[in-house]
């Protein structure tokens, strides 16, 4: 039943901690982007949250990484997508007790345009871009189903910038403002699970077939395993680039670091060799 696994095992020598796919459910960052790589998903999705219409999706890419230098936080973009038209969309699901959403939409809008604008490349080329956001709470206190901001001049209210890009947030708990029932249907289900329309019955049928399928099942697992994986790789070297600095900010020189690090961290005299260069930006 369901898609085959490939033959290849997974056989992990810890034990690993994370929710079983038959639980997940579309506020689930693997369960979203595994449904709304199909576009017949994910087109409707962003028409009716963002009340417009879009010709065709070009291009989704899930699971989206960026990452640039050790200092940098590295995020994973739930879905990247770009329609015929050239417009950008990321679209995140965001669980409660993940904190700071203002400021990760300023991030993650970041993230966007130098992905779009290669060095050299004239700003004209920038994109209109959204950074949208499904929560399930509501993030403003306000109780609104949707939050849309642009930058506006304070003076001048009725004055956008004009830079093409805006951050909408969905509220799954909200209550205040007028909504298409299109939308609301999609904000029963993925607060409730409860499917009430053509839309919802088709998202929910999406999820139980990934649910029974042992090729999600695989690529789910393995998936979860590699994050839990580079989180704790990220914590140990996030230890070392801490004791890098440390050291130097108490004057000792390189020798004196690099043996500390081989005797700490128990790596090879290569590998704290490197740890040191990058963290002088030396590679």
């Amino acid at each position: 039943m369901g898609d085959k696994a490939p033959k290849t095992a997974i056989t992990p020598d810890k034990t690993y901690n994370f929710k079983p796919l038959e639980e997940l459910t579309l506020m689930d960052d693997y369960m979203f982007s595994a449904v709304m790589r199909d576009t017949a998903n994910l087109k409707p999705l962003l028409e009716y949250i963002l009340g417009i219409r879009i010709s065709e999706i070009a291009y989704v890419e899930p699971q989206k990484s960026e990452k640039e230098g050790y200092r940098s936080h590295g995020i994973i973009l739930d879905l990247y997508v770009k329609d015929a038209d050239g417009i950008i969309y990321n679209v995140e699901v965001q669980a409660a007790g993940k904190k700071n959403l203002p400021k990760r939409t300023r991030y993650y809008q970041s993230v966007i345009d130098i992905n779009v604008l290669a060095p050299g490349v004239d700003y004209r080329k920038l994109s209109r871009s959204y950074v949208l956001f499904i929560c399930n709470y509501d993030p403003f206190n306000r109780k609104r189903y949707i939050y849309t901001f642009e930058n506006r001049c304070i003076e001048e209210p009725d004055l956008s910038l004009g830079d093409d890009t805006r951050k909408v947030i969905v509220n799954t708990t909200g209550t205040v403002g007028n909504i298409s029932n299109e939308l609301r249907e999609l904000i029963i289900y993925l607060e409730k699970g409860i499917a009430t329309g053509d839309y919802t019955r088709q998202l929910d049928k999406a999820v139980k077939l990934i649910k029974v399928s042992e090729m999600r099942r695989h690529e789910y697992m393995v998936m979860m395993i590699h994050d839990m994986e580079i989180r704790e790789e990220g914590r140990e070297e996030g230890k070392i680039f801490g004791t890098i600095e440390t050291m130097q900010d108490d004057g000792k020189d390189e020798e004196t670091i690099r043996n500390r690090l081989i005797d700490k961290y128990h790596l090879e005299d290569s590998e704290a060799v490197e740890y040191i260069l990058k963290a002088n930006g030396r590679i």
